[in-house]
């Protein structure tokens, strides 16, 4: 068995992406494949990578959120296994629709926790190992963006302000309607 990979050339830089039976299991901004594929969950590390030239549907589905279709990636499967919190955290993550921010906190009572359970959302964007499509680059600090802060981001604050940009010109800043709406 193996992990089928192909890096996409996109506007912030390569994209590698890993699938595995059909379902996106790894997607991070880099030119190497095994970069990501040494982060990924023990079950998976054990396959052995095997680059391609394309991943059909989800090859597709990233060039076309690029090109400005930002739900291009919300029917894509993916999987990453984790603690059933952690899962629960990147399910929710993923109605964030796209010109919508939240905060750690509220990414938390999205997926049903308290809204102290912002640490443990900031530590699941942070072990978040399919971007964009599980979208971390949308959760801000408390605070956010109107006060020059992003927070974090794994592949940088500039490519973090570059999806949030695209993302915004193309909603024409408004949120996506078919999202679900952020708490406040």
């Amino acid at each position: 068995m193996t992990i089928n990979t192909t890096v996409l050339q996109t506007p912030i830089g390569p994209l590698a992406l890993l699938e595995h039976d059909g379902a996106l299991v790894g997607a991070g901004f880099t030119a190497d494949p095994a970069e990501l594929h040494a982060r990924l969950h023990p079950s998976l590390r054990a396959l052995e990578l095997r680059p391609v030239g394309d991943l059909g549907a989800i090859t597709k589905a990233h060039l076309a959120y690029f090109d400005g279709d930002l739900t291009a990636l919300d029917a894509l499967p993916v999987h990453h296994p984790a603690s059933q919190r952690r899962e629960r955290l990147w399910r929710a993550l993923r109605r964030v629709g796209p010109g919508q921010t939240v905060t750690y906190a509220e990414l938390a009572v999205l997926a049903g926790m308290d809204r102290t359970a912002a640490r443990a959302a900031g530590q699941a964007c942070a072990q978040n190992l399919i971007a964009p499509a599980i979208p971390c680059h949308r959760v801000l600090p408390s605070g956010g963006a109107p006060k020059g802060r992003l927070g974090g981001y794994y592949y940088g604050l500039e490519r973090k302000a570059w999806l949030l940009s695209h993302e915004s010109a193309v909603t024409g800043g408004r949120p996506d309607a078919s999202a679900a709406p952020a708490p406040r």
